[in-house]
């Protein structure tokens, strides 16, 4: 099996080292270009046709967040990892509107970005355990002042297969052939499951599910 192609962006020359050193120990993996910038971040995912882009958030000349959107518009066969210090929802939330599929602080990365690298490529989703608990943490506050039961029970049980399929990122149309339906049932479904939990759009539906632990 051919190894995973990966494009490295930061711009700390430092952090580069260490990720690539991580990687290239790893016997399916293969570093094929580093980026300093987030414009030259996007050439590179034009040139070098990685499957997987792992970036940083703050980069000079083109952040981290811009540099994934024109990189999933461009090449949306290819997966990113976002880096972070951040771990506010806001940051998570704009990562996952941009294209990111996996989202890492940085004092996590050396335990986590294997394991976030093949999730990714296997059309998963994968969050940091510290994002995973803040998450869970923020919703059972807005919960508890909110003095609401949890949506989850409003959903049936087909709602809930579709709700973890689209969470994983499977798109409406494999979400149809994994469970044997039209691609317009699952198009209601997917709106069903929005109205019920009060969200508005995918990327808030994946921060549902982590929060629930649907995902990891």
């Amino acid at each position: 099996m051919n190894p995973i192609r990966v494009l490295l962006a930061d711009d700390h020359t430092v952090m580069r080292n260490g990720l690539r050193l991580l990687l290239e120990r790893q016997p399916n993996l293969v570093v094929v270009g580093e980026a300093s910038d987030g414009r030259e971040t996007v050439r590179l995912a034009e040139s070098a046709a990685p499957q997987v882009v792992v970036m940083d958030i703050a980069m000079p000349n083109l952040n981290g967040i811009e540099a994934a959107r024109q990189i999933t518009a461009a090449r949306p066969e290819t997966a990113i990892v976002i880096l972070s210090m951040h771990s506010d929802e806001s940051y998570v939330i704009r990562a996952l509107k941009a294209g990111a599929r996996a989202y890492l602080l940085k004092d996590s990365a050396e335990g986590d970005l294997i394991a976030a690298i093949h999730a990714i490529t296997d059309g998963k989703s994968f969050f940091s355990p510290a994002i995973s608990r803040i998450l869970v943490e923020d919703y059972m506050r807005q919960l508890e002042q909110k003095h609401v039961e949890d949506t989850y029970e409003l959903l049936t049980a087909r709602e809930r297969e579709i709700l973890q399929l689209l969470a994983e990122g499977k798109t409406n149309k494999e979400a149809a052939a994994i469970l044997n339906l039209s691609v317009y049932t699952i198009e209601t479904h997917r709106t069903h499951i929005l109205q019920k939990l009060n969200l508005h759009n995918v990327p808030e539906l994946i921060l549902y599910a982590v929060r629930k632990g649907i995902i990891a």
